[in-house]
């Protein structure tokens, strides 16, 4: 029985496409084209930059990410820019989340966010999404200066709640996370929101969850 459940912040928690999602009548017919790429350029960011030996904060790079994906589709008005990041700043938690952490916390449980994100911007989307009573830490990967999945961000949870790894079960959205948190000793759980195919057979996850409302089952 694990007793520190530990959470991906974006992808899991929060909803990353709701900031598209809230002024998609302004973006238009590609909003979805706009928040795919602004995704997957801020995680491209992350990695690359972390090979090559560099951080540059996670705010950033979304603004950054923002930048091209505007960039990339000329039909979406790059005025939106402010609204669209500041959405990003509060983000909409996903309601299986809300129940999870609270269910989870009912039950004794630990419960923490290890993420990419700068801790401004955790502590904005916290705040906005008012889960912060049912958190026990907010972990970010600021305080290392490298970004997931370098394995030294792992051991941010078992620094701070000195446990062992097995004692972590560690929940993502991210395979490619849930991986890494495998490698690292923890549980791994992975929420494949979109039916996604599998990856990195050598790291399974211990279970594959729809959404996080399973979770409320689980010991």
């Amino acid at each position: 029985m694990s007793s520190i459940f530990i959470f991906d912040a974006y992808g899991t928690l929060f909803d990353v496409h709701a900031a598209i999602a809230r002024h998609k009548a302004q973006a238009g017919p590609e909003a979805d084209r706009v928040s795919g790429i602004w995704r997957a350029k801020q995680l491209e960011y992350s990695w690359t930059l972390t090979l090559a030996g560099h951080y540059t904060d996670f705010w950033t790079l979304t603004q950054r990410a923002l930048d091209y994906a505007l960039a990339s589709v000329p039909s979406v008005d790059k005025s939106l820019k402010p609204a669209l990041l500041d959405s990003y700043f509060k983000l909409d938690a996903f309601p299986d989340a809300r129940i999870a952490l609270k269910a989870l916390k009912a039950k004794g449980r630990k419960t923490g966010i290890l993420s990419n994100g700068s801790p401004v911007m955790l502590k904005g989307a916290v705040e906005a999404a008012a889960i912060g009573g049912d958190l026990d830490a907010v972990l970010s990967v600021d305080a290392l200066k490298m970004f997931k999945p370098r394995p030294e961000v792992y051991r941010l949870v078992t620094d701070q709640f000195r446990c062992s790894p097995a004692d972590v079960t560690f929940v993502s959205s991210n395979r490619w996370d849930v991986m890494a948190g495998v490698r690292a000793g923890f549980r791994g759980i992975w929420v494949n929101r979109s039916n996604m195919p599998d990856e990195y057979q050598n790291f399974p996850p211990a279970l594959v969850l729809k959404d996080l409302s399973a979770l409320v089952e689980i010991d």
